[in-house]
Order: structure tokens, then sequence, then C-alpha cells
């Protein structure tokens, strides 16, 4: 098991990771959504590398301030009520990076995004990745590198895979216009990512 400062570690390092993939989707000047944005991190590494403009959405008090603090624009509202204050197709993508996975309401999440934005961009770990199935073929709920808590005080509530994601969008009519996924070492992984994948990350639009 990882201490917390190993732990924290290794959150920031995935956490860049994780950002300059997003990124590289990204044109300079875009219009995003940063949903369940924490401090904001995520914008201002986009607004340093990307030049964007947007706001982020968040609901701790906390992580409200730390937005400020940090020069992004935010607005403290509960997503898992849909983004009501937003009007139709007014973002170039609406982003939600590793939070999904925190969510109750997954469904109304993906389809208000499409609804604000152009396009979703959305990462979440794999719960089906080889490490994790290990885990549980051991006996244990899996704690790694991107599923980093311990079962008693994890913030996910949803636990799923790459397949039950693509399952849902083909539910919900959502196009996946493009998939990376890579493994613990940040290696892109095209062979049975479901398997070898631990972080995946998704360009979803509507059909046409």
């Amino acid at each position: 098991r990882m201490t917390e400062h190993e732990r924290r570690v290794k959150a920031e390092q995935r956490e860049r990771f994780d950002f300059a993939v997003i990124a590289s989707w990204l044109q300079p000047g875009e219009h995003v959504l940063d949903l369940g944005c924490g401090d904001g991190r995520l914008l201002r590494y986009l607004d340093e590398t990307r030049d964007v403009t947007g706001y982020g959405v968040e609901i701790d008090p906390e992580s409200v301030l730390a937005c400020i603090r940090n020069g992004v624009d935010v607005i403290q509202m509960n997503i898992e009520s849909g983004l009501l204050g937003f009007e139709d197709h007014s973002f170039d993508r609406a982003i939600i990076s590793q939070a999904l996975q925190t969510m109750h309401t997954t469904e109304r999440i993906l389809t208000e995004m499409l609804r604000v934005a152009a396009e979703a961009v959305v990462s979440f770990p794999n719960f089906a990745y080889r490490s994790n199935r290990a885990a549980i073929a051991a006996g244990h709920m899996p704690v790694s590198e991107d599923l980093p808590y311990d079962w008693f005080d994890t913030p996910n509530v949803r636990f799923f895979t790459i397949v039950d994601f693509e399952d849902l969008c083909g539910r919900l009519g959502i196009e996946i216009r493009e998939r990376l996924a890579f493994d613990e070492a940040g290696r892109e992984v095209a062979d049975d990512p479901n398997l070898n994948g631990s972080l995946a990350f998704y360009r979803l639009g509507r059909k046409s």
C-alpha cells in the first residue's frame, strides 16, 4: 500500500500526464468548460499551453476558492443536477477529467456535456486493467496509480471499464470520435485496451 506522500506524488505525475493528453486534442483559443474542476489546475494548464478561455464548474467551496487563487473563472454548482445555467452549443469542448467515476448521474452528465459543447473530452481509470483484475482475483479491491484509494476512503462511486463506457455511449447515441488508452507507465496501448489500459481518454460527439 502507498503512503499518503507517495500517493500524492503519483497523483501529481498522473495529473500532468492527463493534462498533456487532453491539451493535445485542443486547438488554440478554444472555449472550454471543465466539470469537476477541483482547484482549476487543468484550466490554468490549458490557458498556458493552448490559450483557451472558459469556466470551471465545482461544488466544493474550498476548491472554488482555490480556483479563484489560481486565476481561474469558476462557477459553484452541482453538475449532478445538470448544466441548466449554460446555453446549447456555448462551448467548443466540455471536459471531465478523471471525475466521471465520482458522479452518480453519469448519463445526465454525458448528455449535458454534448448539449452545451460541440465535443466532450472524458478521461477515467479503467477498472478492468490487468492489475485490478489480479487484485480482485486475490480477494482484494484494487489499489493502483490510477485507482489510488483504499475501498473505505475512495471518492469513487462508479467502477466501470472501457467496454462498459463504450456500451453506454452506444445506448446514449454518442459517437466515439477517438480513444486513447495508456498503461501505468504512460505507454499507449492498442492491443486489448480493456485489459492492458489503466487510463482511458475519449473524444465524444453527437451522432449526426
